[in-house]
């Protein structure tokens, strides 16, 4: 686990047998593509098991595991080497922007029609948290399905 660098964080209700999940498995052996039930806290012990002896990491996180990424970012932000997050959670109840902008370079990719993450909700939490975030909004919905496949992943996970 030590030389695992790339970390998909699938969805609340998804899994690792979800679309990216299978996805991501199939085309990237040598990302993790692990699951995770129960609480945001208990999602959270889990990741932090996981990327434990791992650093320079790259997360990408889907919905709940985009917020689950940029939390980890939050208390890890010299373990994580790059964000990849898709229509992530941030209008999540628990979330709250850090008092200083962290520094990981994050990239957003969010559908114009999501009103699971609202766009217009979403991006300036998304703003108010990095310093360096790239923000594409794709014509598409919150699962991203019209937008996933056409991504340059080789170039994303980079």
């Amino acid at each position: 686990m030590e030389n695992c660098k790339q970390i998909f964080l699938h969805g609340l209700e998804s899994s690792s047998l979800g679309y990216k999940g299978k996805y991501f498995s199939q085309k990237f052996k040598e990302m993790m593509v692990p699951d995770f039930t129960g609480s945001l806290a208990k999602r959270m012990r889990k990741l932090e098991n996981l990327a434990e002896n791992v650093k320079d990491l790259v997360l990408v996180g889907s919905s709940f595991g985009g917020l689950m990424a940029t939390q980890y970012t939050q208390a890890n932000p010299l373990k994580v080497r790059k964000l990849i997050l898709l229509a992530p959670a941030l209008n999540f109840a628990e979330f709250s922007p850090p008092v200083t902008k962290l520094k990981v370079p994050a990239k957003l990719i969010i559908g114009s029609q999501d009103s699971v993450t609202p766009p217009k909700v979403v991006i300036p939490l998304a703003q108010s948290t990095f310093e360096n975030i790239e923000i594409f909004i794709c014509e598409d919905d919150h699962s991203l399905r019209k937008t996933f496949d056409s991504l340059d992943w080789q170039e994303l996970l980079k």
